[in-house]
């Protein structure tokens, strides 16, 4: 299973804007490019800067397939909607994680 994790620093004046604009247009625009299985939208407790609120958006793609085809059909056209939309205001890094292993609590 593949992982594409965005995490973003978001200036705190617009955070409910962006949060807002993220469930309503990014995501679902993303989510309908049949890439992924999944999504799930994470704030960060720890370690946000001064002024910011960091957030993780976890894409888990149907395949490595899935999400390199995302990648270069989609990924560029989506990302700069968000940059014109926010310019200045956020920052962002991208990260592919493939999950190994996993466990479950039995009880």
């Amino acid at each position: 299973m593949i992982i594409y994790n965005v995490t973003v620093s978001i200036d705190a004046s617009i955070e409910q804007e962006w949060l807002s604009w993220m469930r309503s247009k990014h995501i679902p625009d993303v989510m309908s490019t049949k890439a992924f299985r999944e999504c799930k939208l994470s704030r960060l407790m720890t370690g946000e800067e001064q002024g910011g609120k960091a957030y993780s958006v976890m894409y888990t793609a149907f395949s490595s397939e899935h999400l390199a085809q995302y990648q270069k059909m989609h990924a560029a056209g989506l990302q700069e909607e968000h940059t014109r939309k926010y310019q200045g205001k956020f920052a962002a890094f991208r990260t592919e994680l493939k999950i190994i292993e996993e466990f479950r609590h039995e009880g």
